[in-house]
């Protein structure tokens, strides 16, 4: 199943969940039809008694009210009130939760490591963390630990790949190994690729919506432990009131239970696969399994003590609460079924730990010694990377494989990402995670290689960001002098945990500055246009995911998938004729198309039209960008090589559109 398979088949997922919980609320409206119709026909009842004993010259009170099943306008107001009751909070929960991966995780108690931690043990998450998110293309997500529980457990959340954030309990940090943490991890960015993350925190708002009645008919009987009756005119009415709330009460929670019954039936299925996945991701079975064999072993296992777990327990990598039903809101398989799936030899023993109190932890030595900075007397000189490029600058590299790699994490890719990770200088590995640094480093990437330039680059560095930056852009110089044209964007993923840390105030700044240090020289390369956007889109939907309306039709969309490919078509060459063909190359791949799409003028495609496009083309549906990313692969690769420029801008390019790309291998 590739990327656009699995986010296909998440929507499906999803628009059953609406039904399962319309049919959830719809059950819930009965239950309180019959309720309300039952409730007035005794408080009828007891009127006509009542007025009877007072009046007994009325013989027409004697008789007793014809009682109907069917009444439309109780049903109307219980059916409105109670649409209007779970709709409203549903809507304030999914409210609470547009703020991303993070508000889930900073509400269980979730505590941020820095990007630059130097614990050893978080040093060791934070590797697997970035390996994984350069090999898949995948912005670095953010990483938390919830450090006050001691169990086994992990969970990703967020609404899109960039609000992402993946957190571990103290527990995970301390009992696994570093190939047990992979696995755990591995299995958390099956659901990133995999699109279960907005499914999570869906199924949560509605979880809550439904839970809501309950509590309100909790509340009801709440409010009425102090009150005294004083008279026998007032017992009626506090009685009715509390078989109202008793009724609401046990109406919602009968509600919540089946609403909990989906929750663990649309869990328990996604996680086999993300099992599977991990074991695919790092060719060894024996990661992930040691991690639930271990599970299996603690005594704590993976229980959390936050009474949050059963809210989001379909969140994380295992059981997170005890099912007060058996296991019949268990939103996990059982470990034995996961581990057999995992390992079918399996003698059936899991792990013994070597501690008699599963609450001790050894710990890890608790800090590294700091990267050094390099110093330098002079400013740094970069190669400009041309969009023709060097001979040493190109891939080759076909559509198909370049398609195929999206939403894609290989054991091959990680393990070029921790090549890339071990190959790079310390000092910017350093800077890249230390938010005070990570602006300098990103100024430096884009500095000119012509002298005259990069000093207007360096005075409008100091002028703007101040002489601190300045000092440690020159610091960074040498070390970025020898990066490789292909591990900058990595650079710029990796930094990308540190700018998000900067103030919303600073944002700002910060991209006028990179806008001006881009634009000095009059013109912009594909490094720096994928640069900019790239940050641009991470940084942004990182502060406030954005969950816009999408767009369904190619028609509407032709104008700017005309620009794209365009701006890709004169990227690939100077040539007209060449350009010409790549452009047709690309635009065969959408049939829809056909006959409205045309190669544009270099001018009406240039970096400010692209940037546009791009915007309005993330409101994409999904069948949009899949087919816009195979014609824009199809372009770049028309005279059968890849550049490195070309290939930035691709990624660019999808990560513009929320589709994941990995770097690019040799073919």
């Amino acid at each position: 199943m590739d990327f656009f398979e699995a986010q296909a088949h998440a929507k499906k997922r999803t628009n059953r969940l609406v039904v399962l919980f319309a049919l959830a609320v719809i059950g819930t409206i009965a239950a309180e039809y019959f309720a309300a119709i039952f409730l007035f026909s005794a408080v009828q009842d007891r009127a006509h008694r009542h007025h009877g004993y007072y009046d007994n010259s009325n013989y027409e009170t004697d008789a007793t009210p014809a009682f109907s099943l069917w009444q439309p306008n109780v049903f109307s107001g219980v059916a409105l009130g109670t649409l209007v009751i779970v709709g409203c909070a549903s809507l304030y929960k999914w409210s609470q939760m547009r703020g991303g991966g993070a508000v889930v995780a900073e509400s269980v108690g979730g505590r941020r490591i820095e990007p630059n931690s130097t614990d050893l043990a978080e040093r060791r998450l934070l590797d697997v963390v970035e390996e994984m998110a350069i090999a898949s293309g995948v912005p670095m997500p953010a990483v938390y630990v919830l450090d006050d529980e001691p169990a086994i457990n992990a969970f990703a959340a967020g609404l899109t790949t960039a609000d992402a954030v993946v957190t571990v309990t103290r527990g995970t940090l301390d009992k696994l190994t570093r190939d047990e943490l992979q696995g755990v991890i591995g299995h958390e960015f099956s659901h990133i690729l995999n699109g279960d993350m907005r499914l999570n925190l869906k199924l949560a708002a509605i979880l809550f919506g439904i839970l809501v009645i309950g509590l309100a008919g909790r509340g009801i009987l709440w409010s009425l432990r102090n009150v005294r009756v004083r008279d026998k005119n007032g017992t009626g009415g506090i009685a009715l009131i509390v078989v109202i709330g008793l009724a609401l009460m046990i109406i919602g929670y009968i509600g919540y239970f089946f609403g909990r019954l989906i929750q663990a039936a649309v869990s328990r299925e996604r996680e086999f696969l993300a099992d599977a996945s991990s074991i695919q991701f790092t060719r060894n079975p024996a990661g992930i399994g040691g991690a639930l064999k271990k599970i299996g072993g603690y005594a704590l296992g993976s229980s959390l003590d936050t009474h949050r777990a059963a809210e989001i327990g379909h969140f994380f990598f295992a059981q997170a609460f005890t099912s007060s039903f058996t296991t019949i809101w268990d939103t996990h398989p059982p470990l034995d079924q996961r581990i057999r799936a995992i390992d079918s030899q399996w003698d059936g023993k899991f792990f013994v730990p070597p501690e008699k109190v599963d609450i001790v932890h050894t710990p890890f030595p608790r800090r590294l010694p700091a990267a050094p900075v390099t110093s330098a007397s002079s400013p740094p000189v970069l190669r400009s990377l041309g969009v023709g490029g060097s001979p040493f600058a190109f891939r080759l590299i076909g559509a198909a494989a370049a398609v195929a790699s999206i939403g894609t994490l290989t054991a091959d890719a990680i393990t070029g990402a921790q090549n890339l990770l071990d190959g790079l200088p310390p000092p910017l590995l350093a800077a890249a995670r230390d938010p005070q640094q990570a602006p300098a480093l990103i100024y430096g990437l884009l500095l000119n290689a012509d002298a005259t330039v990069c000093d207007q680059q360096r005075s409008i560095v100091a002028t703007r960001a101040g002489a601190d930056t300045i000092h440690m852009l020159d610091e960074l110089a040498p070390a970025i002098a020898k990066v490789d044209l292909e591990h900058k964007l990595p650079l710029v993923q990796l930094a990308s945990p540190a700018l998000r840390q900067l103030p919303p105030t600073a944002l700002a700044p910060f991209f006028d500055t990179l806008d001006q240090l881009i634009h000095v020289h009059g013109q912009v390369d594909t490094f720096e246009f994928a640069l900019q956007k790239i940050l641009r889109r991470n940084l942004a939907l990182g502060q406030q995911p954005s969950m816009g309306q999408q767009i369904f039709s190619f028609e509407a969309m032709a104008g700017e998938i005309n620009v794209v490919l365009s701006a890709l078509a004169h990227a690939s060459s100077d040539d007209e004729q060449a350009a010409t063909a790549a452009f047709a190359a690309g635009a065969t791949q959408l049939k829809m198309l056909e006959g409205k799409l045309s190669l544009l003028a270099t001018g009406a495609c240039a970096a400010e039209q692209l940037d546009a496009a791009l915007d309005h083309l993330a409101m994409a549906a999904l069948p949009i960008k899949q087919r816009l990313v195979t014609a824009a692969a199809h372009v770049v690769s028309a005279d059968g090589v890849i550049l490195i420029g070309e290939a930035e801008l691709l990624r660019a390019i999808s990560a513009s559109l929320d589709v994941p790309m990995p770097p690019l291998s040799k073919g």
